[in-house]
């Protein structure tokens, strides 16, 4: 892979992660969507495998979007599409577990509901409307920010 931290109009990947939050994409979609290029992936059709990875997978709280979103790019990168290839498949996961650890060890956790301060998940799968109100109480556009650059970190290391 001949990797650029910049995309094709020559934004910072991590930059482009968090405009694509701000625009309205879910976390897990902004994260895929700055780096879809790189695979030849269309960005209509990375949005929509990203699209239920959002809130903590479908708003559950549960695995924060924005490493779904890391997730779902670095089996891009690294992924196997044989059943058998073990090795693969441990390099792929080994690459998956360290992309957690560094933004665990970054954000005190991978899990959306710790992340949002929540004790539980709200019970809904009714996406809220982005405001400004919304925006400020959520920490997700540097939760963006910080798996983007961790993902960036590590594509240029594969």
């Amino acid at each position: 892979m001949n990797y650029s931290s910049t995309d094709p109009n020559g934004i910072l990947r991590t930059d482009a992660a968090v405009n694509y939050f701000n625009e309205g994409f879910n976390c897990s979609q902004s994260v895929a969507l700055a780096f879809c290029d790189l695979f030849d992936t269309e960005p209509s059709v990375m949005l929509k495998i990203a699209s239920s990875f959002g809130g903590g997978f479908g708003r559950m709280r549960e695995i924060c979007g924005a490493c779904s979103g890391m997730a779902i790019i670095i089996g891009l990168a690294t992924g196997t599409d044989d059943p058998k290839d073990r090795t693969q498949k441990s390099n792929n996961y080994a690459v998956v577990q360290k992309a957690l650890s560094l933004f665990e060890k970054e954000n005190g956790s991978y899990i959306c509901k710790k992340l949002l301060g929540l004790d539980k998940a709200e019970g809904s799968p009714i996406a809220e409307e982005r405001t400004p109100e919304y925006y400020k109480k959520r920490p997700c556009a540097e939760l963006v920010r910080s798996a983007a650059t961790i993902l960036d970190t590590i594509l240029k290391e594969i």
